[in-house]
């Protein structure tokens, strides 16, 4: 009976668990979510973790707090419509505050409409662009792949010459 019960404690805290991202995170259309994110960085450029950053539309009144991750990004979004356009956007984190207009081309109802708001010196990332790391182990294989058929090449010239010294020299006798 017991271990009845605790089967049905582990299925319903899998539910919640599992059933808790689709409900917290935002699944608005493109054309109506309007996404703010940024980093946060202390003077010697590094992400600063666990930052309050308050992010709201102040004509409307409607705001988030959200924390940054262990590399100082943050992520809000919001459900604006195109009369949303033009609207005074508030960002701020530690005291420091950026005023922004939210801005996006109306007509594009594909794209999602963000804006990239960054606190701190030395901390402006890209969040879609290719981490450096991976053009260097791209690089590395290129040279390994591209030494390993220079290496097939050359021994199938040397080959070929060597076939044709010996052919050559059976013809002289």
């Amino acid at each position: 009976m017991q271990n009845e019960y605790q089967w049905r404690e582990w299925i319903l805290a899998i539910v919640m668990v599992g059933g808790l991202p689709s409900v917290v995170s935002a699944t608005h259309e493109a054309d109506h979510r309007f996404t703010v994110e940024g980093f946060v960085c202390g003077a010697d450029g590094k992400g600063s973790a666990n930052i309050d950053v308050l992010v709201k539309d102040t004509r409307i009144s409607y705001g988030q707090i959200v924390k940054t991750d262990g590399d100082g990004y943050y992520k809000a979004a919001f459900h604006l419509h195109n009369d949303n356009l033009g609207d005074p956007l508030l960002v701020e984190a530690r005291g420091e505050q950026q005023e922004q207009k939210i801005s996006f081309d109306p007509k594009d109802l594909e794209a999602e409409r963000r804006v990239q708001v960054n606190f701190g010196t030395g901390c402006i990332h890209d969040r879609e662009r290719v981490p450096l790391w991976v053009y260097g182990g791209l690089g590395a294989v290129a040279a390994v792949v591209g030494g390993f058929v220079g290496s097939k090449l050359v021994r199938s010239w040397r080959k070929r010459e060597q076939k044709r010294g010996t052919s050559q020299g059976k013809r002289k006798k």
